[in-house]
């Protein structure tokens, strides 16, 4: 049997259900598990001398998990985050899955890149995000971060501004990525951005995955606006994350089931 894993503050079983469903429709050997490390370098070093052949790395540990792999892809390289750690007989690489994620969810939605936007967040899915916005041709992008070097760096990077706080400012498309509103967080029932900003947004974007409909979205939805949500860029994300342990793509109706499957419980 081969073990997947993933790494997590606080584990979800969205991972650990969408993988297995499809290890199972596709009649593979390999069964996947969550945990929350108590040392990141130990249970690094676990994967590497357990051959386990995958490892998701999911907040706050994108970052910090750099220095203990061998390689980078360029998907991880290019924004110094990592989200997908590939095992080959004790090799490690990494990648980021998040990157697409956002870059087809932008798309898929046609969100217009004329729009203003905000993004609020300054840690590893907050670089995947401001990179694919800037990729998609994103320009009137504004990074939102109470530690300035953190969010100054961030959006120097990309050619983009930096605030400590909205401040009663808001933009067409509102961006999510703290852990604000996730489940088992101390601000789980917190809203991520006011409601006037959100009234005055044209799309509300959260990556936050767990509950599927945060507080924004929630708040979002009320107000008739377009959402995209957290649940659907894990549902990308994990699905480039199994190609990449296994080699094998499944079919889109395979896809949607595992989605269902994951969203049920």
């Amino acid at each position: 049997m081969t073990l997947c894993i993933s790494l997590s503050a606080r584990p979800s079983n969205n991972g650990t259900r969408f993988h297995n469903y499809l290890y199972d429709q596709l009649g593979l050997n390999w069964i996947y598990k969550a945990f929350a490390p108590t040392d990141l370098a130990q249970a690094i070093a676990g994967v590497r001398g357990l051959g386990i052949r995958g490892c998701a790395v999911s907040m706050p540990y994108k970052e910090d998990v750099i220095a203990l792999v061998d390689e980078m892809d360029s998907s991880a390289k290019a924004i110094d985050s990592v989200n997908t750690i590939v095992n080959t007989d004790g090799h490690l690489k990494a990648y980021n899955t998040d990157y697409t994620a956002i870059e087809q969810l932008l798309k898929s939605n046609a969100v217009p890149v004329g729009y203003s936007v905000v993004v609020q967040g300054a840690g590893g899915m907050a670089k995947a995000t401001v990179a694919a916005l800037r990729d998609a041709g994103f320009t009137d992008v504004t990074v939102i971060a109470r530690n300035e070097d953190a969010g100054r760096s961030l959006a120097d990077q990309y050619g983009f501004g930096w605030r400590s706080a909205l401040d009663g400012g808001t933009a067409d498309l509102i961006v999510n990525v703290t852990p604000i509103g996730m489940q088992g967080g101390p601000e789980a029932d917190s809203l991520a951005f006011p409601e006037e900003a959100i009234a005055a947004a044209k799309t509300v974007f959260d990556v936050v995955a767990l509950p599927a409909e945060t507080p924004l979205i929630k708040a979002a939805r009320v107000a008739g606006k377009p959402v995209i949500t957290g649940a659907e860029v894990a549902t990308i994300q994990a699905l480039e994350q199994f190609v990449l342990y296994t080699g094998v793509r499944p079919s889109d109706e395979q896809i949607r089931a595992a989605e269902e499957f994951t969203r049920a419980q």
